[in-house]
């Protein structure tokens, strides 16, 4: 990927969990501005904790970064509080959605403007989260317990964007929800990225949805970033349509397995 117009630069970064557990080994990714970037892999393979690293929420599960940088806009941010990431721009969606379930859903969106002052704005952002969500609109004085689950991936979306971000580091948006809800939240994320210019990193084990949304991905296995490329030519190369698109009649459960590929691994060229 080129260097030009990168918002986000994660540089080799090592994260271990309690002193000991080495989770991430040397992960180096780069984001475009208004760019969507696809961070795909199995579960364990190291997507989460990675938004994790980025948006500095490891302290709470004993984690922490011990080598390597990350960089927003040319700044180091590493050790930034995930308050102040906010205000610089960058929010989470986290995995499994996590919306207050006693709030409704027009509570569950104004703890997203937590940070803000000005109250017009939010009051407008409000309404431009209306616009993209509709369902939410219909819904806004439900409990969030008693609203479905794509109501709530569509809810924890839109409270992200009450803090009006640069940049939404969305973690495994497709989880738990049916095919044709997926779609239509991926097509709000591409509305979002098109019309109000959000960069977009995704993590995702529904590498064949991702791909279709994203400009670039990279493909991680047990802690390292293993392949990278154009969405097109990820969708296209053999390996992955074998391992992750389910294209193919091998029985190979790793791309371990594959002598040739391992001369291609990125920490290794």
């Amino acid at each position: 990927m080129s260097d030009k117009n990168i918002v986000l630069n994660v540089n080799g970064i090592e994260v271990i969990y309690n002193h000991v557990i080495l989770v991430l080994k040397g992960v180096s990714l780069q984001v475009p501005e208004q760019g969507i970037v696809a961070l795909l892999g199995g579960n364990g393979a190291g997507k989460t904790t990675t938004l994790r690293a980025i948006s500095n929420l490891l302290k709470g599960e004993r984690g922490e970064v011990t080598k390597g940088s990350i960089e927003f806009r040319g700044e180091r941010i590493e050790n930034l509080s995930p308050a102040d990431l906010v205000n610089r721009g960058v929010v989470q969606v986290m995995e499994g959605r996590h919306c207050f379930a006693h709030l409704t859903i027009e509570e569950n969106l104004m703890t997203g403007s937590y940070t803000r002052t000005d109250k017009g704005e939010i009051a407008a952002n409000l309404e431009k989260v209306y616009n993209y969500f509709p369902r939410l609109k219909t819904r806004r004085t439900s409990q969030a317990a008693y609203t479905s689950g794509g109501e709530q991936q569509m809810c924890a979306i839109g409270r992200a964007l009450m803090s009006n971000p640069n940049m939404v580091l969305l973690d495994e948006p497709s989880m738990g929800l049916a095919p044709q809800i997926v779609e239509e939240v991926f097509n709000i994320v591409k509305d979002l990225n098109e019309k109000e210019k959000v960069t977009f990193l995704i993590a995702e084990q529904n590498t064949n949805m991702a791909l279709k949304y994203a400009d670039y991905g990279y493909i991680m296995e047990s802690g390292r970033v293993v392949m990278d490329g154009a969405a097109e030519y990820l969708r296209t190369n053999e390996d992955v349509k074998e391992f992750y698109l389910g294209v193919g009649g091998g029985e190979r459960k790793s791309f371990k397995d594959v002598k040739s590929y391992k001369r291609r691994k990125r920490w290794l060229a």
